[in-house]
């Protein structure tokens, strides 16, 4: 651009420079088109809107969570086919079961013998050709499943602290809805579209974030005032009761998965049977599609008959509210017995996915045309994180220690899977690290399996390392909590001194109306002129000015 005005005359730069502020113009509204249009190439971007625009942030963040969801599925999904079922492929024998279709609901039969299931998968290594590359699908196994677990381990982790650091120790607090309104736009929104599904989105937030906001204005009953709680201290308790909610039911939950897990590692597994994994590949297949059948029914049975009875039959119900914390915690339930299952049945994030799909459009089907907003105010993104961290633990921490046991403890079957006559799953790598210590460029894995992977030490220091990093993060979110306080205090000391300086001008200013302008005779002196000279000027009462604030001044002086 600099050499192109260089090379112009002086008239012709003159016009490239007025013509820039269009050109500038031109491009940001093409990037913002392009943007807008990418965005909505992204999965349920526009249906996320209408929901958000509706129904606010805090039912939106049920919907972004289930979402979050299904990507863990879709992924987990695409590794397990392309690095276990599709190796299988090649060595698969063919199945001489009959397929009826009751095997869609007990997951048993005709399913027993195909990719779906532990037991099917083949312990030999599979090879193409005699001399061509060869195919472990022990470590293929093994190592899927437990980098699948590793990276899910990593993204839940960067996720939680950066919601967590988001909302708690960098808290972007406003100071209400005035600031909502004034401050909160997205100017870069240019679709009219769009425009107004942000315009509904705020307007949902104000409704009802402020539900009781006009009853606190002067309520009588009875001739006595009605005491209504303030809208802070309403979302303290309701934040407080649904915490409440969740941390019961969710230790309810996890009690039951438990109990079934005592019952699959302790009795299924040590019962001999001819493919324990494949048993409890099954029973976990049940378990999730009994969850989704309930979840189907809960939104017939709990939202559209109850809409139809509040609305007809007893009106005082009215139109149901849609229940953000049991929603939730049925995802969570779900995605614990798909993990717990991944190791059994490496198929069933497959299966999942479908049913996220199919739970997400009844789901808002049923928002859309049965429910209102949930009356309990509670922030949103602080929500979400509690979710995450509810999925972390117990659900991930748990199923971990049910895979690390299954792995590490457990015999597999002698007849079936790819592990069959091992002592346990974790046998088939210690019997490969013996193998690459005859190769001299693998002894770097050889060395990091012994003094890293087998290590008690290892495990202790970066155990150390955490808690030291938890420590140091808890006590920059005092330090910050401390210098909030602080700060809060001193815009309250400044906002008291400025309204008592207000206060005395506006008494100033009701006296001087009072009393009139001015008192004839008065003289106002007039001080730093040009010359320092001081001048006397006689004020009438039949001319004097209007009233301001110039004048108020002077006349004090």
């Amino acid at each position: 651009l600099v050499e192109n005005l260089a090379s112009m005359s002086t008239r012709e730069r003159i016009k490239a420079i007025q013509k820039m502020p269009e050109t500038m113009k031109k491009k940001r509204e093409i990037r913002n088109s392009l943007s807008e249009h990418f965005h909505q190439l992204w999965l349920w971007h526009k249906t996320l809107k209408i929901i958000g625009g509706e129904f606010g942030t805090s039912v939106l963040s049920y919907f972004i969570f289930l979402k979050w969801l299904l990507s863990f599925n879709i992924f987990s999904f695409l590794i397990n086919f392309s690095f276990i079922t599709v190796p299988q492929f090649i060595a698969a024998e063919p199945n001489n079961l009959s397929f009826t279709g009751l095997e869609l609901l007990t997951g048993a039969g005709y399913f027993q013998q195909t990719v779906l299931y532990y037991g099917f998968y083949t312990n030999a290594t599979i090879s193409k050709t005699e001399n061509g590359a060869s195919y472990n699908m022990q470590l293929a196994y093994i190592f899927t499943v437990g980098i699948y677990f590793v990276i899910c381990l990593l993204i839940l982790l960067f996720s939680m602290a950066k919601s967590f650091c988001r909302n708690f120790i960098n808290p972007q607090t406003y100071s209400g809805n005035a600031s909502k309104l004034l401050c909160t736009w997205d100017f870069n929104v240019t679709n009219e579209k769009a425009v107004k599904l942000k315009q509904k989105n705020l307007s949902t937030q104000v409704k009802v974030q402020n539900p009781g906001d006009a009853k606190r204005c002067s309520n009588m009953t009875n001739g006595h005032p009605t005491i209504v709680p303030s809208r802070e201290l309403t979302q303290q308790l309701s934040v407080q009761l649904l915490v409440l909610f969740l941390c019961r039911n969710i230790i309810l939950k996890i009690s039951i998965i438990g109990i079934l897990c005592y019952y699959w590692l302790d009795i299924v597994a040590e019962s001999k049977s001819q493919c324990w994994e494949t048993l409890i590949g099954q029973d976990i297949y049940r378990l999730i599609l009994v969850d989704f059948i309930f979840c189907l029914l809960g939104s017939f049975f709990g939202e559209f008959l109850r809409r139809i009875i509040g609305t007809t039959v007893c009106v005082s119900l009215g139109v149901p509210e849609f229940d953000i914390a049991r929603n939730v915690l049925d995802l969570i339930y779900a995605q614990t017995l798909t993990w717990i299952g991944i190791l059994f049945s490496p198929l069933l994030p497959g299966i999942q996915m479908i049913s996220f799909f199919i739970v997400f459009y009844t789901k808002k089907v049923s928002l859309m045309k049965n429910c209102q907003p949930p009356r309990q105010v509670w922030r949103a993104a602080q929500m979400t994180t509690f979710f995450m961290f509810l999925l972390f633990f117990p659900s991930l921490i748990g199923v971990l220690s049910v895979i690390a046991v299954t792995v590490w403890r457990l015999k597999p079957s002698e007849e079936c899977g790819p592990f069959r006559g091992l002592s346990s799953m974790f046998a088939a790598v210690s019997e490969w690290i013996k193998i690459l210590e005859n190769y001299t460029g693998s002894k770097w894995v050889v060395w990091i399996y012994n003094n890293l992977i087998t290590s008690e030490l290892f495990f202790f220091i970066l155990s150390i390392i955490f808690l030291i990093i938890t420590y140091l993060y808890w006590q920059i979110i005092e330090g910050r909590k401390t210098m909030v306080k602080l700060l809060r205090n001193q815009i309250v000391n400044v906002s008291s001194s400025f309204s008592f300086i207000l206060f005395k001008i506006q008494d100033v200013h009701q006296k001087a109306e009072t009393v009139g302008f001015a008192v004839p005779g008065r003289k106002v002196t007039w001080r730093g002129s040009r010359n320092h000279d001081e001048k006397t000027h006689h004020l009438k009462e039949s001319s004097m000015p209007p009233y301001s604030y110039v004048s108020l001044c002077l006349y004090i002086t």
